[in-house]
């Protein structure tokens, strides 16, 4: 699935949200309302349904219903009335363990459990109500959060960079789209990885019995995912558990722990 841009019209008081979203060739037929629920953080399918009585979804640049079936290749478009809730960000006294700081940038050493950025259930203690609270002025990023060059997962701890200038904003934004920024990530994983180190290869997508998960496609199905490399070396080995350290040559959703089952 391709998204592009979700962006902020202003007209005099109201506030546009727009979505355009490509369904992945391995698209199963989906109600449309539930497909967009997938994507669309913070969006209820109450929401969903209301932009579709109001004649504000269209597939292929046809206005259709909350039960139209989505099927591959099919493009998608949604204008909501109402910004998201993680537009709405409120400063909260939230303690940051920073590394690093300077005037351009600062390092956050991100605990498990917290967020980076308000989102679908977790709409306060995120990393970004932190920030907007112990620093003013954050440049914002495409996505209008403050400050917020990349991030890891909730129930991953490590570091962060944070750009503090809209200059930092544009070079720390180019270093990780350019991939000339080095990035090491430390697993716990089940069993005994045999190889001291190894390469992993496999094309990672949407798994559409679950498309809040992602899956390896192998085989015939293979185009259904996007191209995944994973590089890895064992650190420890722990009986049940192996410690490894791993480097991405591309940057899926999930991917280390994909690549690790």
């Amino acid at each position: 699935m391709k998204s592009v841009n979700d962006d902020l019209n202003s007209d005099e008081s109201d506030l546009y949200e727009h979505h355009r979203f490509v369904a992945d060739k391995g698209q199963q037929p989906l109600r449309v309302d539930k497909f967009l629920m997938n994507f669309i953080e913070n969006a209820s399918r109450n929401k969903i349904q209301a932009a579709a009585k109001a004649g504000s979804i269209f597939v292929n640049g046809k206005a259709v219903k909350s039960n139209y079936k989505v099927k591959p290749g099919d493009e998608i478009r949604i204008l909501l009335a109402h910004p998201p809730y993680e537009f709405l960000l409120v400063p909260e006294d939230i303690p940051l363990d920073i590394v690093y700081e300077d005037d351009d940038l600062l390092v956050v050493n991100k605990p498990a459990g917290m967020v980076v950025h308000p989102g679908h259930g977790n709409y306060s203690g995120t990393l970004i109500n932190a920030l907007t609270f112990h620093f003013e002025n954050l440049p914002k990023n495409s996505n209008e959060r403050p400050g917020l060059v990349h991030r890891i997962d909730k129930d991953t701890s490590g570091l962060l960079v944070v750009a503090k200038t809209e200059l930092a904003m544009t070079h720390l934004a180019r270093q990780f789209f350019e991939k000339t920024s080095e990035r090491e990530y430390v697993a716990l994983v089940w069993g005994n990885v045999e190889a001291d180190e190894g390469r992993i290869e496999g094309n990672i997508g949407r798994n559409p019995k679950n498309r809040l998960q992602n899956k390896v496609f192998e085989g015939d199905d293979a185009e259904k995912g996007k191209s995944a490399v994973t590089y890895y070396k064992v650190t420890e080995r722990l009986g049940y558990v192996t410690l490894v350290s791993c480097s991405l040559e591309t940057g899926r959703t999930h991917q280390i722990r994909v690549h690790m089952k």
